[in-house]
């Protein structure tokens, strides 16, 4: 009986420690086995960093967004972006234009809108695309039934090279500045 009535008392005392570890464990907050972690660097900057270009074309609002690659001792035109392709006209996602009203580009109407803005670049002359679809990465499903417009451009050589790919809202227009190349786009 005695014996009996120790293994209880002990089976009870083993149960309540048992209990009572489980219960401070949960409260209580784990220590680490390792020294703390330090925080982690800052992120990286990104190699072609996004970018906008805002202004006013008389009473219109224009907005450019783009990602800004370098030149980084390449041959960009003719080279990197071929000659007679479609190029998103930035990095990463499409370059996008937007216009608060009705616009003339080069002389053809063009709606106010947001639109995916494209560039065919050539030797002599440069295809421009205003196109339907916005938000698109690069010009991998470019389509050209979703053209809102296309005009002919004719690039100018820099007389100082541009290392980070660059748009501006003008007066007159939009230009787009990288390597030696400046393309003016007309626009009232």
């Amino acid at each position: 009986m005695k014996t009996l009535q120790l293994l209880r008392h002990v089976a009870f005392g083993l149960a309540t420690t048992f209990v009572a570890s489980a219960a401070f464990a949960q409260a209580t907050p784990a220590t680490p086995a390792t020294p703390a972690t330090p925080a982690a660097p800052a992120q990286a900057a990104k190699p072609s960093p996004a970018a906008t270009a805002t202004g006013k074309i008389g009473t219109t609002d224009v907005t450019v967004n783009y990602s800004s690659p370098g030149v980084k001792g390449r041959k960009i035109f003719g080279g990197l972006e071929p000659y007679g392709k479609v190029w998103r006209a930035g990095a990463n996602e499409a370059t996008t234009v937007e216009f608060s009203k009705n616009v003339m580009v080069e002389g053809k109407p063009l709606p106010a809108g947001k639109y995916a803005f494209f560039l065919i670049p050539t030797e002599k002359q440069w295809t421009v695309i205003f196109n339907k679809v916005p938000e698109q990465w690069g010009a991998f499903k470019y389509a050209q039934k979703e053209d809102a417009l296309r005009v002919m451009v004719t690039p100018r050589k820099t007389a100082t090279p541009t290392e980070r790919l660059v748009y501006e809202v003008t007066p007159k227009g939009l230009v787009m500045r990288w390597e030696n190349i400046e393309l003016p786009v007309a626009i009232k």
